[in-house]
C-alpha cells in the first residue's frame, strides 16, 4: 500500500493537471474541515507535491483560494445552464434553478468559501464571481425576454434573492430549521415559490383615472 502511494506521489504531472488536482484537493479539505483546513501544506500533502510546487502554480495561498473560488463559480454557472433553459417551459424550473444555486453553496462549498473570503477582509478574491454573476443575469434575462431596464433589474434582484438565501442556508440553515421545527428543503421551496414574482414582467395598470 505504501509502495503504491509512493508511486502516486512520484507521478509527474503536466501543469494543468497539477492545478486541477490541487483545486480538487482544496475543495475536499474545505468541505471536510472548513476554511482552516485549506493550506498549501495540506494540499501539497494530499496530492503528493512540494509546497514550492504549489507556490509555482498559484503564487501564494491567496492565489490557491482565488482559484478555488473561480472553480466553484464555474461549476455553479455550468449547473445553472440547464435550469435556466427550462425556466419558461417547465413548471418545476424555478425549483430546479434554486436547487442548483443552493447545492453549489451547500454541498459545493461555495457558501463556506465565500464567508471565509469575506471575513478575511480581502474581497479581491471575490472578483472571479463578478463576471459569473453578471453573465448569469444576462443569460436569464435573454431567456426570459427581459429587454427593458426594469425587467433586467428584476432578474438581478432574483439572482440576489436566490444567492443570499442559499448563502444563509449553507451557513445556518440546519440549526434554524431545527429551532422552527421545519423539514429539510423548506427554504428552497419558499425561494422557488417567490422566484416568479421577480421574473414575470409587471404589466402597467390601465384605466387609471386622470387627475
Amino acid at each position: 500500500m505504501s509502495i503504491e502511494k509512493s508511486a502516486t506521489r512520484r507521478r509527474r504531472r503536466v501543469p494543468e493537471e497539477a492545478r486541477r488536482e490541487a483545486i480538487a484537493s482544496a475543495r475536499a479539505l474545505l468541505l471536510r474541515g472548513g476554511p482552516d483546513a485549506v493550506t498549501l501544506s495540506a494540499v501539497a500533502g494530499e496530492i503528493g507535491v512540494t509546497h514550492a510546487n504549489l507556490i509555482h502554480h498559484f503564487g501564494s495561498a491567496a492565489g490557491l483560494q482565488s482559484a478555488l473560488m473561480g472553480s466553484m463559480v464555474s461549476d455553479l454557472t455550468q449547473a445553472l445552464d440547464e435550469a435556466i433553459a427550462r425556466l419558461k417551459t417547465d413548471e418545476g424550473a424555478p425549483l430546479e434553478l434554486v436547487n442548483a444555486v443552493f447545492d453549489a453553496f451547500d454541498t459545493g462549498g461555495a457558501g463556506r468559501l465565500a464567508a471565509w473570503i469575506t471575513l478575511s477582509g480581502d474581497l479581491s478574491h471575490l472578483e472571479p464571481v463578478r463576471a459569473a454573476v453578471q453573465n448569469l443575469v444576462e443569460a436569464i434575462a435573454d431567456k426570459m425576454g427581459a429587454q427593458d431596464a426594469q425587467a433586467r433589474e428584476g432578474v438581478g434582484a432574483a439572482v440576489l434573492f436566490i444567492a443570499l438565501s442559499a448563502f444563509g442556508e449553507a451557513l445556518i440553515g440546519p440549526p434554524l430549521r431545527d429551532m422552527l421545527s421545519l423539514p429539510d428543503g423548506t427554504g428552497r421551496r419558499v425561494v422557488a415559490s417567490l422566484l416568479p414574482r421577480f421574473l414575470i414582467p409587471k404589466t402597467p395598470s390601465t384605466g387609471a383615472s386622470a387627475t
